[in-house]
C-alpha cells in the first residue's frame, strides 16, 4: 500500500466493499443520501469528525494511515529534536510509536536494497537502535 498519496473516500470504499455493507444501511447510518456516499468515496480528504464515524462503523482505523504517512514520509522535521528539551505541549504524549507489518516491511527493504544504512535509519525515523536490530534479526529469515 502506498502511504504516500492518500485517497481516503477510495479506501473508505474498499472496506465498505470488503465488509459487504449495502448503500441503504450505510445512509441509514449517517443520515444522508446515496449521492452524499458517492461524495465521500471521490473525496481525497474528510473531515476528521466524518473519518471518526466511519472508522467506528467499519471497524478500522483510518487515522493511522496518516500516523504511518508521518512517520514514514515527515523524518527531516526531526533535525532540530533535541533530547535534552522536551517541547511544553498540553496535548497528550505516546511514549512509543505504532509499527506495522507494513511499516516494518517498508524500513527493512530500505535497508536491505541498501537506500538507507542502519544508521540513517535509527537517526531519521528515531527508531531504537535494538529495535531495528531485532526486526532485521526476526525477518531476514523470512
Amino acid at each position: 500500500m502506498n502511504l504516500k498519496e492518500i485517497h481516503i473516500g477510495h479506501l473508505i470504499q474498499i472496506r465498505v466493499e470488503e465488509r459487504k455493507i449495502e448503500t441503504s444501511r450505510l445512509c441509514s447510518y449517517f443520515k444522508c443520501t446515496e449521492d452524499e456516499i458517492s461524495k465521500v468515496y471521490n473525496s481525497e480528504d474528510i473531515s476528521a469528525a466524518l473519518l471518526l464515524k466511519w472508522s467506528k462503523f467499519l471497524e478500522y482505523d483510518f487515522f493511522r494511515l496518516y500516523s504511518h504517512h508521518l512517520i514514514l514520509y515527515s523524518p527531516p522535521a526531526i533535525k532540530n529534536y533535541r533530547k535534552d528539551s522536551k517541547p511544553k505541549t498540553s496535548l497528550p504524549q505516546f511514549r512509543k510509536n505504532i509499527y506495522t507489518s507494513e511499516m516494518i516491511g517498508f524500513i527493512l527493504e530500505m535497508f536491505r536494497s541498501g537506500t538507507k544504512t542502519k544508521q540513517q535509519i535509527i537517526t531519521e525515523y528515531r527508531i531504537p537502535k535494538t529495535t531495528l536490530y531485532k526486526w532485521i534479526e526476526k525477518y531476514s529469515s523470512s
